[in-house]
Parts: structure tokens; sequence; C-alpha cells
């Protein structure tokens, strides 16, 4: 004889290991399949129940569907009750026996007994078939017209799921709807409109699988939809009531009344008015007063609230509404609980996303000097977003890290030519204390306000020295190659004050900042010349931000003009600090790369300037190389000794594969070296280290054109730079390919960096 319910349930609870549970489960397993099989029916509503507690512990159970088949056809309550509990727990709608329900179903809709028949409309509810769906649809239809408010209820739930299954018979549902809207019990409206609301989605979702564009067609109307437009006024009206109801017991939570109804019909209402603006414009005064009339002291209020401002987004509403809706979301973020916090920042980010063509459409037709004050103006729920700037701001600083995460995302769609500069130093403080696995990500998202904001060339270059500073290791490639562009596109005043400022970085560095040597490194063998003189910024006095740099430590500088200025170094000290990036340990063989060919580039910038011994010196870091592991090393290092040789008249000889004998390899010299190298030999060298370009800008525009199909969607195909493309460096001329571009210089890098607007593409 098997156990009772308590009885299992006590012996697995005194189970100390899972073998011994399992041996529990396993015994009664057997017995419960024993006595299925004797057909034992006084024990088999115990039995099912017992399954159903295996169920719920994970055990296979499937061996008991058809008894839960009998129970359900059992005349019974109790025993219907467990047979139907044991069908929507141990079937799915996949499950063939279930089409073995059916009449059971039908037989139990059609009973005297409101529960027999609650327990019909919930298992169709949620197990119908389509085939179901078609075959109880009509019963169904007659409990929504059912006197009982307890039938009518479960009957607007079992018909959302006979819907979904058939959607081809909506269209002969939507009166009973219609009229259900009438009713008088609170219950029975909320399935109401539950119903309604499903009943839109769906009628969307199969638009769209029809071939129908979701922003496209904004003037479709299905029969449906426009039958509910039709009750806007109703749903109105019965929002409107709920807010001026009295004190009810049966329906107050937290002092608000019915805030479950009060959801519902605000999602109803956002589908209804979406792309309809007869029908917002029905809804904007009730609206209204929900936003200002509902208690937030509650979390009943502020589901409420949320869901308002949802629905005040998405239908045709004023702006007015909408700035409503930006303060509510404000306050949501002074809130103590994470929680109402997070949903405030992550609703303010979906706004400002989907109305984001908006705005690019109207800087389109606004570009110039004032388009931002004109886009504050004619948006006035950007420019209230823009008043909780320093909420948002304030959030990067929650020990959360959901809510930091929140916070930047929406700061990045805050971000304008008006308080780029404010929020790129909030950025850049955030970048210190934010995870390391999301720098990389930072770095990207500022390079792209610096290249759409930017304020001065100065202000762009410096603050992507200062984000190399803090999170060069984690910088990716485009943000490295991207700021030698801006360098090199720069004017001489900026390439002295990047070149000064970066190598006092590199001085500072620890070495882990290989973003950061990469482009210093870069920088100083193309303007080391540039370092032996003294250099000082004097900032205009009514620049906002007098230095034009970023305020990084959060202090204010616009109290009084500060000067920048750096003193000149010898060429010794300039090598000597290269030098010591290199013998580092720890230091990367791609920096080891760049600084042999910023070793190279100083041996001829510094010819005229540097004794002999830092000449001889850069000569021998040049070929310090030459034996290297790596090939790329070896190689470039025995080139660029050659070149070297070549400029101090030294000739380069190799021994021919044949007999033995001795070949000059720029084939200016005799045998044995004998006769010097020529001048022309010597002028080519020379030219050949000092054409190492900045950038070829040719070769970009040319490289670009031949990837563009490759180029990333994220917004970093846009061109960089600002006005002054006059002063970019130009490529070699004469159409002969130069030694090195950003590919060489970056690893690839240059195809992510665009070149100027300026310059014709390659022919």
């Amino acid at each position: 004889m098997s156990l009772k319910l308590r009885d299992l349930i006590r012996q697995v609870r005194a189970c100390k290991t899972a073998a011994e549970e399992r041996a529990v489960i396993a015994k009664e397993s057997a017995m419960i399949r024993t006595a299925i099989r004797e057909e034992q029916e006084q024990y088999r509503h115990r039995n099912v129940a017992k399954l159903l507690f295996m169920h719920m512990l994970g055990y296979p159970t499937h061996f008991g569907q058809l008894e839960c088949m009998k129970l359900v056809a059992s005349p019974h309550f109790p025993e219907k009750r467990i047979g139907y509990l044991g069908m929507l727990l141990l079937l799915s709608e996949q499950a063939d026996v279930l089409m073995l329900a059916t009449n059971s179903l039908k037989n139990d809709l059609h009973s005297e007994n409101k529960f027999v028949a609650g327990l019909a409309l919930c298992a169709i509810g949620n197990l119908a078939t389509a085939d179901m769906s078609r075959d109880l649809a009509p019963e169904v239809d007659k409990h929504l017209g059912s006197a009982k408010p307890y039938l009518r209820k479960k009957a607007c739930l079992a018909m959302a799921r006979c819907l979904t299954k058939c959607p081809d018979m909506v269209e002969d549902f939507v009166d009973r709807v219609v009229s259900l809207l009438n009713d008088r019990s609170h219950g029975v409206l909320v399935t109401v409109v539950q119903l309604m609301t499903r009943v839109l989605v769906m009628d969307r979702e199969c638009h769209l699988a029809e071939g129908g564009d979701d922003d496209g067609d904004r003037d479709y109307e299905s029969p449906c939809r426009t039958a509910f437009l039709k009750l806007v006024p109703s749903l109105v009206k019965l929002l409107r009531n709920l807010l001026s109801m009295g004190y009810s017991p049966d329906h107050d939570v937290g002092g608000i009344s019915d805030p479950f109804l009060q959801v519902q019909l605000l999602t109803l209402l956002r589908l209804l008015g979406a792309h309809n603006a007869k029908a917002s414009e029905e809804m904007n005064d009730v609206l209204a007063q929900v936003a200002t009339n509902t208690e937030t002291s509650k979390n009943a209020g502020n589901a409420i609230l949320y869901e308002c401002v949802q629905t005040i987004m998405a239908v045709e509403s004023d702006d007015g509404l909408r700035v409503l809706a930006v303060n509510i979301l404000g306050r949501f973020l002074l809130n103590r609980d994470n929680n109402i916090r997070y949903v405030a920042l992550n609703t303010l980010a979906k706004c400002i996303a989907d109305r984001q063509p908006e705005r690019d459409e109207h800087d389109e037709q606004h570009r110039g000097p004032d388009a931002a004050s004109s886009d504050n103006s004619d948006n006035s729920a950007a420019s209230a977003l823009q008043r909780h700037r320093t909420t948002v701001v304030d959030c990067l600083k929650d020990p959360d890290i959901s809510i930091r995460q929140r916070a930047l995302e929406l700061i990045y769609h805050l971000v304008n030519r008006e308080n780029v500069e404010t929020l790129t130093a909030e950025l850049l403080n955030y970048l210190v204390l934010c995870p390391r696995e999301h720098r990389a990500d930072i770095c990207t998202r500022v390079l792209q306000v610096v290249d759409k904001f930017s304020p001065s060339d100065l202000w762009r270059v410096d603050t992507l020295i200062t984000l190399l500073t803090i999170a060069g290791r984690e910088s990716a490639a485009n943000v490295q190659s991207s700021t030698a562009v801006y360098i090199s596109r720069s004017s001489e005043d900026l390439r002295a004050y990047s070149t000064h400022k970066l190598l006092k970085a590199i001085r500072d560095d620890d070495g882990s900042q290989r973003g950061l040597l990469n482009v210093g490194i870069w920088c100083i063998g193309e303007y080391g010349d540039l370092l032996l003189t003294p250099y000082t910024y004097h900032p205009p006095s009514n620049a906002p931000n007098s230095t034009g740099l970023p305020d990084v430590d959060g202090i204010d500088s616009d109290e009084a003009p500060v000067s920048v200025s750096f003193s000149a170094l010898d060429p010794a000290t300039v090598v000597d600090i290269v030098e010591g990036v290199t013998n580092r340990h720890t230091c990367p063989l791609e920096v080891k790369q760049r600084a042999l060919t910023c070793f190279a580039k100083l041996r001829e910038r510094f010819a005229d300037v540097a004794d002999a011994d830092t000449l001889d010196k850069l000569h021998k870091l040049v070929r310090k190389s030459e034996g290297s592991q790596s090939l790329e090393l070896q190689l470039r290092s025995c080139e660029y000794g050659a070149l070297i040789n070549a400029i101090t008249g030294v000739s380069v000889k190799l021994t021919t594969a044949g007999g033995g004998e001795e070949e000059d390899i720029f084939g200016g010299g005799g045998l044995g070296g004998t006769t010097p190298v020529s001048d022309s030999v010597r002028s080519a060298a020379k030219e050949a280290l000092a054409r190492m370009p900045v950038v070829d800008i040719k070769l970009m525009q040319r490289k670009r054109d031949e990837r563009s199909g490759d180029m990333s969607e994220d917004g970093m195909g846009v061109v960089f730079g600002g006005d002054d493309a006059g002063d970019s460096v130009p490529a070699a001329s004469g159409g002969e390919p130069s030694l090195l571009d950003l590919d060489d210089i970056f690893g690839g890098g240059a195809t992510l960096a665009p070149a100027p607007a300026a310059a014709p593409p390659a022919q």
C-alpha cells in the first residue's frame, strides 16, 4: 500500500543525502505505477497529489498524465480539482494526451457549478491549443455573458488564450468584448482590459508578419483597432472615475483605488494613442490628472506613475505633458529605493533613444551655430531632461553597479554642444573608478562624443590624451589611431603642445598604459624636434573654460585664465625617456616596434642639433634589435640601420649567393666598398626617413573606400576632425607609396580612422 502525501513529505525531509531521497522517490514511484496498473480508483487522487510533489522536486512524473485525465472526468469536485491541478502542472500544450481532455472540458463548461466551470476555464486559459481553441471558443463565449462575475472574468482570460492561438477569430468576438466594458465588477474590468490589450498586440504582430512596417504604417487601422478606438472616451471616463473614487475597502491598496485596473487602463491607452492624434488628444487631460494627483509615498502610486510616464511618451502628447513626465522621472531619481531609480534611468534612456531619429532630423534642418539652442527651444522635454543632469551625474557615484551603468548610458544621450565639456569630465572621472571590463566601451563612447561635439581642437586632443592616460591599456586601436589623426591634422602650435604633454605623460607612466605609449612614442618620433624649444599656451580670456582642457578633477576652472608652459628639452633627454620605456621588462612588443621607428626618425630629426654621442646612441638603439627573436623587429632594425648608414655615407655590402663576392645593396659602391655612397643615394635615404608620414591622407581615403562595406555601424564611420582640414599633413608627392602608414604604426587601427572630408579620394 502506498504512503499518504503527508508521510511521503515527512520521509523526504528526513533524508540525509540525495541518494536516500532518490531511493525514497524511486520506491514510491514504483508503488504508484503498481496502483495505476491495478486501477486502484480509491487512491487515484492521492497518487496524483504525490506526483505533483515529486514534480516540484524535479523527478519524472510523465507516467501519471493519464491519471490526471481520469480525475478530470470524475463527477466528484475534490477529485476533479486534483485532476485539473495535475493537468496544469504535469502537461504542456505539446502533450498528445491533452486532446483527450477536450470533451471533459466541454462538459465541465456546461456545469451548473461555477467552480467546476471555473476549473475548465482556467485549464483553457493555460493549455488550450489551436484546435481546442476553435472547438471550445463558443462555450467560452457563452460564459462571457454569464450572470456570475466569477465566470465572466475567467472567461475573458480563457478567450485571450483562444484568440492568441487563433487570430482569425478576433473579429467574431470584438462586439462581445466591447460590451463587457460596462461591467460593474472590477475583476471583470481588469480581465477585459487585459483581453483588449492582448488583441491589439496580436493584431500588430499579425500586421508585421504580413510584411507591414511598424514605423511606416502609422495610418494602418484594423477592424478591431477601429472598434477599440471608439471606446477611448469610455476608457478615459473609467480612469477618471477611479481617480475620483473615495475609499473602498474592496479595492484600496496603499491609499490608491484599484491600482491594478489603473495600470491596465494606462497600458491600453498607450497602445490606442500611439500614432493617433485624435485618441491622444482625448486622453491628454486624464493623463495629466493621473500624473499630478497620484500619491507617491507608496509603491502602488509609483507603479501607476511609471505606467503613466510610459503612456505620455508613447502617445502624441504635447510638450507640457512630456515635461511633466520627465519631472516625474526626475523625482524617481531622488528616491532612496534603487529599483525605482533604475526604472527611472532606464525609462529616460529609452525615451531619448526612441526620439533620436527626430533629433537627428531636427539637427539636419537647423544645422548651424544656434543648433543646440534651437533644439532646446523646440523640444522642451529635452530641456527639462537637461535640468536633471546633475542628478543623473550623481548616480555615477552610486555603489550599485547597475545604477552606474544605466546612468552612464543616459549621460551619453544627454551630451550636446553646450554641456560637452562638463559631461566629458564626468565620464573621465568615472573612467578612473569603473570596472576594467567596461573601460574599452567607455573609451569608444568618449571618442564619439569628442568627435561630434568638440568645441575646439585643443580641447579634443587634450581630452583624448587624458583618456589614454587613464585607460590606455584598455583603449581600442581606433581610439589610439584617431588621436594620432587629430594631432597630425592640427596646427604647428597644437602639435607642440601635444608632443610636450605626451612626453610628460610617458615619463610619469609606469608602463602599463599601452595605448598612451603607442601614441606618445609615435608622436615623439614625428615631432621630436618641437621638444627642443619651450612652449607656452596662453588661453583667451573670454573662453568659458579658459584652459580649454577637460576639468578632470572636478575643479571649476572658469575663474581665471591659466597658462600652460613646458620647458625645452635636450635631445639626449628625449632619447633617454623613450629608451627607458623600451627597457622595462613589461614593455609590449608593439611598443618596442613603435620605439624602433621613433629612434630611426629621431636620428634624422636630431642630425643638426644633437651631439655625436646622442646620434651614435640612436644608431646603436636602432641596430640593437638586429638579433631580436621577433622577425618584424629584426627586419625593421636592419632596414633602418641600412638607411642611417646610407645617410652617413657608409656603404652596406652583402655576400652574394653564388661566388661569395660582396655587393653594395644601394648599387652605388664598387666591390669592397672602395667607392663611397653617391649623393643621390644619400638624399634618397634622407627623404625616406623624413617622409615616413604622420598620416598619409590619400592612402587612408583609399583604404576607407575599399573597406567601407566592412565598417561597423556604431557611429565610428563618421569623418574624424573639425573645420581645420587645411592644416592636415600633406601626403607623399609624386604619387609614390610611403614607407609607413597607420597600418604599420598602429597594427591596422587606421581602418577605423577616417580621412578628412577635404581630401579627395585616390584615383
